[in-house]
């Protein structure tokens, strides 16, 4: 998934962003809320790791700002481990969750998953579909319970698909959830990956909508 880490903490956020990036995450990390709200309106991101002392303003300021926009997207927020006001503010402000520094890196794995879950109605982590079964945790695939070989951009692909069953999901979508400001993707890119997801798991799973994208039906 595309998560935007926003953390003041140059050293805390290259950490955090290090340990997310291993587990399978594309991660776009900024320092203040100016940089933020800059890369909310340019980019698609599946949640925000929001801390709330930024140089420039309050985390909780841009989190007001984006609820009273009705942006709905996750917001998990990172406080001090005795900042109990901001909190309980950023909870009453619309935040989705929050953990407390210093915290261990598969905790936040674990409410990351879990807010996305919810976020996209999937009362489950493991995804199935048909044959198919889809573990975001483990990053495994099965078909008829035999686990296939699949390299992480596959199965961040696959995921996205599997996540929006009957609708067609667009490259321009898929390449966001791939790839950060700090990679660069190939103009045929997308269809590389589509046509090894097909030669693993049958021609008929992924079909093309030409000039959209691509769809998975039931």
């Amino acid at each position: 998934m595309r998560i935007l880490l926003v953390e003041d903490d140059h050293m805390l956020g290259a950490a955090v962003k290090s340990a997310l990036e291993n587990e399978n995450n594309v991660v776009d990390l900024v320092h203040d809320c100016e940089s933020a709200e800059a890369a909310i309106s340019t980019a698609r991101f599946e949640i925000i790791l929001l801390d709330i002392n930024l140089p420039d303003k309050s985390g909780l300021e841009l989190l007001k700002s984006l609820r009273r926009e009705k942006n709905n997207i996750p917001i998990l927020i990172l406080t001090a481990r005795d900042a109990a006001l901001q909190k309980i503010e950023g909870l009453d402000l619309g935040a989705d969750d929050y953990l407390s520094k210093p915290f261990i890196v598969e905790e936040l794995l674990a409410r990351i998953r879990s807010l996305v879950r919810r976020s996209k109605g999937i009362s489950t982590a493991t995804i199935t579909h048909k044959n198919l079964e889809l573990d975001p945790i483990n990053f495994t695939v099965k078909k008829d319970q035999n686990q296939i070989p699949i390299t992480p951009k596959e199965f961040n692909i696959l995921k996205a698909l599997l996540e929006n069953i009957d609708k067609v999901t667009s490259k321009s979508y898929l390449e966001e959830m791939l790839y950060s400001w700090e990679d660069g993707a190939e103009s045929n890119t997308i269809e590389v990956y589509i046509h090894h997801l097909r030669k693993k798991l049958g021609q008929d799973l992924i079909r093309t909508v030409r000039g959209i994208g691509y769809i998975v039906k039931k």
